[in-house]
């Protein structure tokens, strides 16, 4: 949060709040018991259910998936693909306001 703090408000004044009720440190988007039913497709994962209601291996072929290895987890604690303040910057031009000025 602190990048996003100085991608768009690098003179702004911050102030440390600490955790709120809820409030996670990290991110988990794939458990490792989710790891049975993933599969890579290159430029993101699929975690299919359990038992789908639509033919797997087809699935599977046509989106060229490959299962992950059992205990594979994707989460922000372990992470090591991070923006650059200027990347942040970069991508809210690019996506949210062309005009987008520090």
């Amino acid at each position: 949060i602190l990048d996003i703090a100085q991608a768009v408000g690098p003179n702004c004044k911050l102030e440390f709040v600490g955790l709120r009720p809820g409030e996670k440190l990290h991110e988990e988007m794939i458990t490792e018991s989710d790891s049975f039913n993933t599969y890579d497709c290159g430029k993101y994962y699929v975690v299919l259910p359990t038992k789908p209601i639509w033919n797997k291996e087809k699935y599977i072929s046509q989106f060229n998936a490959k299962p992950v290895t059992i205990g594979f987890k994707y989460n922000s604690l372990e992470n090591n693909d991070w923006l650059t303040v200027d990347q942040a910057r970069s991508l809210i031009k690019e996506h949210v306001d062309p005009n987008f000025r520090v």
